[in-house]
């Protein structure tokens, strides 16, 4: 098509990136052919999966909001960021809270090209980009540094981005040893689907057969591994719909298979 995006060194527009299926589905322009290509076959084996992406969307606005709010925190480490779309973490958080201090990161070629829409911040707060895969987690914590004060409560954010490590234990591992850098008062809020939808695990079947990274659907249990040893806010881990949700006349939303928990560390 003709209003492709200009390519950055790096960029791969011959395999679908999940970034930017993802930002397909949530109606971004940040995609490709063949990222279109895979998003509709997915949607049409699975038409609830756009349902699905602007849900965990909606959740993480509203746990942002929440933290930013009710509990008070002033800094986020976003790991997994993604294309930005409306409501990214930073707008929230400084929406509520002008002065909080937001570090993204991700090593998608194409995010990092549109970082610096992720650097608005409000004059109050601030707001940073790192380059880097969530595994180099040395690198992350000693990057995020230089606009975090890891003194103070830090709330982590991971959305999407564990399934994509071929392991629970590995995913486990990475989650201890972040946390483990962050002090008292800090929170975790990590965003999975699960594997409890035989129809979505053959989605994602196709998914991992064509794109890049591929996604390893987690087990409820997994999935509440990640919060061993924190204490989880209330509702606890839930369907995404099912997080705090905003008032709607049509009634609860039906659950989508994804969980979301929001744990705070002792």
């Amino acid at each position: 098509m003709s209003d492709e995006p200009t390519l950055p060194v790096k960029i791969d527009s011959t395999v679908p990136q999940t970034a930017r299926v993802w930002n397909y589905w949530l109606g971004g322009k940040d995609n490709y052919a063949v990222d279109r290509a895979l998003g509709d076959e997915i949607a049409k084996a699975y038409p609830i999966i756009v349902e699905i992406a602007r849900a965990d969307r909606a959740v993480l606005k509203r746990a942002v909001r929440y933290l930013a709010g009710e509990a008070g925190v002033r800094q986020f480490l976003d790991i997994g960021t993604g294309l930005p779309t409306a409501d990214n973490t930073h707008e929230v958080a400084q929406a509520v809270a002008p002065e909080a201090r937001i570090v993204y990161v991700d090593y998608d070629p194409l995010v990092l090209a549109h970082a610096r829409a992720l650097l608005t911040s409000c004059p109050e707060g601030a707001t940073d980009y790192i380059d880097a895969d969530i595994r180099d987690t040395e690198t992350v914590l000693r990057e995020a540094a230089r606009t975090l004060d890891m003194t103070r409560p830090v709330a982590l954010m991971l959305s999407g981005i564990l399934a994509h490590l071929p392991t629970a234990e590995e995913a486990r591992a990475i989650v201890r040893r972040i946390m483990d850098a962050l002090p008292s008062g800090s929170y975790l809020v990590v965003c999975d689907g699960t594997d409890t939808n035989p129809e979505l695990n053959d989605v994602m079947r196709i998914w991992n057969e064509s794109a890049n990274p591929p996604y390893a659907m987690r087990s409820p249990a997994e999935i509440a591994g990640y919060f061993d040893g924190l204490e989880l806010t209330p509702p606890g881990l839930v369907d995404v719909t099912r997080w705090r949700p905003d008032p709607d006349p049509a009634g609860p939303a039906k659950p989508l298979h994804n969980l979301v928990g929001v744990a705070r560390k002792p």
